[in-house]
């Protein structure tokens, strides 16, 4: 059996995340942890009509396994994450997906389940083993932490970059849990808040929760057409954020990624760190690394939904890890260990007001070069085949290039172009992703390559 994907269990909420499995993966959860002794978890919710629902099921599941559950309600994920430091965490919601679906996400001690937690998980699942006795089911209470994770962030946002100071930011929270976060954080940290569909709302009306340069057009006319430096965008559970520039534009996800990385390499260079590691996924742009490298750092990449085991793993090798990331997804590792759009949107901002030339400064040194990412129709049951066959056939392909197979196939030519290719988890594609001056191009004589494999396979 295999339950969870890259992001968690993530589906309908009729056919696959139904009240059933949230019992059931509860249940589960609850008797791995008690065989641990570690068994107090933390509940949260975003805020979809079905999260009720399903966050009692779970909570059921937990309690007659013999679990202890502290009740959070609605909160963003980064919060739940953060009360689940020293506990467990189980957090209710599907990100930026349709409000149909929902999902679940695990966590211990601020850090989502690794891949062997999972699987433990899984394997109790499909046991389906009953309740403990009567006299060991667990108990509840209520907790609230999301005014102490606000607290937090702030406090730890200011040890970064310049004071807002009345710094013009919009911030368009879609209707989803970043409404409960990042104004008020923003505000708190001196900036001039504008929201957009700031409130909670599991129906999603203002806009889908999935925060893309279409979804975000009103944000990016109300940033263009005023007096605002700054524009965000978050999903559904505010783990993304999507950046907007003055004249509406939606900068670059990797270069986002750049700018941060960047400045958190600087800064533990400057506290005296030989070589900082920033650890990211095989998709991630070469412009990553050439800021990281021009900082005095180097770049790790873990496969895509596994940033907390590449951060778990540089760390047990001896690095320190000052930053991770992948595209729209930051964990700020001094703060804590998961992703966090909310921490992001205030260390951006306070990046561009530490900037003279604002966030068009920051921006400036990263080399953006043209980025595809194509979708080639795969079977599922084909994947492994055709790429089996694009280990070998990609590399014959491009001969002079370097090629890392350890995370799909990955091919970085002589002039800092590269070329990932590697299945889709959740659906029936191999994806082709590029960036390259001639991207167009490269990306034509990948997917003739690609197609052959798939095919033959």
């Amino acid at each position: 059996m295999e339950l969870f994907g890259t992001a968690g269990i993530r589906g309908d909420t009729t056919s696959r995340v139904t009240p059933e499995l949230a019992l059931a993966v509860g249940r589960a959860a609850g008797l791995a942890a008690v065989a641990t002794g570690d068994a107090e978890f933390v509940v949260g919710r975003d805020g979809r009509t079905t999260g009720e629902a399903l966050a009692s099921a779970v909570e059921a599941g937990l309690l007659s396994a013999g679990a202890t559950v502290r009740r959070a309600g609605v909160v963003p994920t980064p919060t739940l994450a953060f009360a689940s430091r020293g506990r467990r965490g189980v957090m209710l919601t599907a990100s930026h997906n349709p409000p149909a679906d929902n999902g679940l996400k695990l966590f211990v001690d601020g850090v989502e389940y690794d891949r062997s937690m999972e699987e433990v998980v899984e394997s109790r699942v499909e046991e389906d083993a009953p309740p403990v006795s009567w006299d060991r089911w667990g108990a509840t209470e209520h907790v609230a932490p999301l005014p102490r994770y606000r607290r937090a962030v702030v406090s730890y946002a200011r040890g970064v970059g310049g004071a807002l100071d009345g710094l013009p930011v919009a911030v368009d929270c879609g209707n989803g849990m970043g409404s409960l976060g990042t104004p008020g954080v923003l505000r708190e940290l001196g900036a001039r808040v504008v929201g957009l569909n700031d409130n909670v709302d599991g129906h999603f009306p203002g806009r889908e929760s999935k925060p893309t340069p279409e979804s975000l057009a009103d944000l990016r006319a109300f940033v263009a057409d005023g007096d605002v430096s700054l524009g965000i965008g978050h999903d559904g559970d505010a783990d993304r954020i999507v950046v907007v520039n003055a004249d509406g534009e939606v900068v670059h996800e990797d270069t986002v990624v750049a700018i941060l990385a960047s400045a958190y390499v600087r800064a533990a260079v400057a506290d005296g760190i030989e070589t900082p590691v920033v650890v990211t996924t095989p998709n991630a742009s070469g412009r990553i690394d050439e800021q990281v490298a021009a900082a005095g750092g180097r770049v790790e990449r873990v496969r895509l939904g596994a940033l907390h085991e590449g951060i778990a793993s540089a760390r047990a090798a001896g690095g320190h890890v000052a930053f991770a990331a992948e595209p729209w997804k930051h964990v700020h590792t001094a703060f804590g260990g998961w992703i966090d759009g909310i921490c992001s949107a205030a260390v951006v901002a306070r990046l561009v007001a530490g900037h003279d030339e604002g966030l068009a400064g920051l921006r400036a040194p990263v080399t953006e070069r043209p980025y595809r990412k194509v979708s080639v129709p795969c079977p599922d049951a084909a994947k492994r085949t055709a790429m089996g066959r694009l280990e070998t056939d990609l590399p014959e392909a491009f001969p002079g290039a370097d090629v890392d197979t350890e995370h799909g196939v990955r091919v970085e030519f002589p002039d800092a172009s590269w070329l990932l290719v590697r299945p889709s988890g959740t659906e029936p594609y191999v994806r082709i992703y590029a960036e390259s001056d001639a991207v167009d191009a490269l990306v034509a004589e990948a997917r003739e390559v690609v197609e052959r494999a798939v095919d033959d396979a």
